[in-house]
């Protein structure tokens, strides 16, 4: 069980949410430069989330904020701390791995802080930090345990081998993975993403997860990629990595995912490459729920960024009118035919969905860019769904989005 919590310290902690508040952010960027000055440590984490945008140090501070602010109703935060602790699955974290984290962090309130930062309140945080990394332990290693013992799973790092590589759209391409040893593969929740290791010559290790775009079964996976113009990792798999490469892959992870009996009607709804997770949803809900009604809505720029179009359409024409798919392009190429390649000329708007999707009733799974999610996420709460029928994957970290 994990220790409790003194009041003290609850009431400690929670006089700090003033300084938190004037210097949390601060506080992250310390402790993360703290913690990279071990190579070991620093190559456990994602990089990119820590380049320019400082996306990770952000979200940090505001969960460490949030952290404090609701020390005494960890309730709210059940959501949170499953989240943290399936992208630590994915990254292979470790029971000792916790003290690097609680060195760095105590360091950096000390350092920033300076004599603010008393004994007593240092005390206090320490315990916090314990106490939260107690239950991020004991869930990892639930996570752990139930990945391995679960046909074809795995824990740690495991070789797969690059069965096929397509290219999708001008920017898109997909990968097909089957493992090396030969063996099953962990069934995957239709949603959840892998998490891999990338040696690229001349780069430290790279972590990167990608959405498993494919149906779950037992043989294989398919992730689908995007070229990012300054994508070390997505260049590296577009103009390197052809079939027969290996790949070390973490076994399938995430807290977003399609239940295996949807309650209600589902309405996926996705911008750019975040459509990779909804089709594993649609491909999972066509071929094992054919009585719950499904509407698939994508928006992308053009023909030239759209993939797996004619996927998605397949199962629509196969699923006797249950499954709805509707494609929106902003910019139509002269080439792009209405009917034939997309649907709706311009962008998804909070009317549309009003008017063709069942608001009322549907549960709705989201994936997309920073600013998608900001319009649809919010726009869905105006337009009266609840909560607790607003699903949604962010590749980063949700730092903006989570505080509104």
């Amino acid at each position: 069980m994990p220790r409790q919590l003194s009041d003290q310290t609850i009431s400690m902690v929670k006089a700090t949410v003033p300084a938190l508040e004037a210097h949390g952010l601060a506080i992250t960027r310390r402790m993360y430069a703290r913690m990279f000055q071990n190579p070991d440590i620093r190559d456990l984490f994602n990089q990119s989330h820590h380049g320019e945008t400082g996306a990770q140090p952000k979200a940090l501070a505001m969960a460490v904020l949030a952290y404090a602010r609701n020390i005494d109703n960890l309730g709210v935060l059940t959501a949170a701390v499953e989240r943290i602790a399936q992208k630590h699955v994915g990254l292979n974290i470790l029971p000792e791995h916790y003290p690097h984290v609680a060195e760095a962090l105590l360091g950096a309130i000390r350092d920033v802080l300076g004599e603010a930062a008393t004994p007593a309140i240092l005390a206090a945080w320490g315990e916090a930090y314990w106490f939260l990394a107690d239950v991020l332990i004991g869930r990892e290693q639930q996570i752990y345990k139930e990945q391995a013992g679960a046909p074809g799973g795995w824990t740690g790092w495991r070789d797969f081998v690059v069965a096929e590589k397509r290219q999708e759209s001008e920017i898109i391409a997909s990968f097909r993975l089957a493992p090396a040893d030969g063996g099953a593969v962990l069934r995957h929740k239709p949603g959840q993403y892998l998490t891999f290791w990338l040696e690229i010559p001349g780069q430290a290790p790279l972590k990167r997860n990608y959405s498993i775009s494919s149906a779950p079964d037992d043989a294989e996976y398919r992730i689908t990629v995007k070229r990012e113009p300054r994508g070390v990792a997505s260049n590296w798999l577009h103009d390197e990595v052809q079939p027969g490469a290996r790949l070390k892959v973490g076994a399938p992870a995430g807290e977003f995912f399609l239940p295996t009996r949807p309650e209600r009607p589902v309405v996926l709804l996705s911008g750019g490459v975040g459509q990779t997770p909804l089709l594993s949803m649609l491909a999972a809900v066509a071929a094992v729920r054919p009585e719950v009604a499904v509407q698939f809505v994508h928006g992308t720029l053009s023909g030239a960024t759209h993939a797996l179009g004619g996927e998605a359409r397949a199962l629509a024409a196969a699923s006797g009118g249950r499954i709805g798919v509707t494609t929106f392009y902003d910019c139509p190429r002269p080439e792009d035919r209405q009917g034939r390649d997309y649907d709706v000329e311009g962008r998804i708007s909070l009317d549309w969905l009003r008017a063709h999707t069942p608001v009322a009733e549907a549960d709705f799974y989201l994936c997309g860019p920073r600013e998608f999610l900001r319009v649809f996420v919010n726009g869905l709460v105006r337009l009266g769904v609840p909560a607790a029928r607003i699903h949604y994957e962010f590749f980063g970290p949700a730092d903006e989005l989570l505080a509104a």
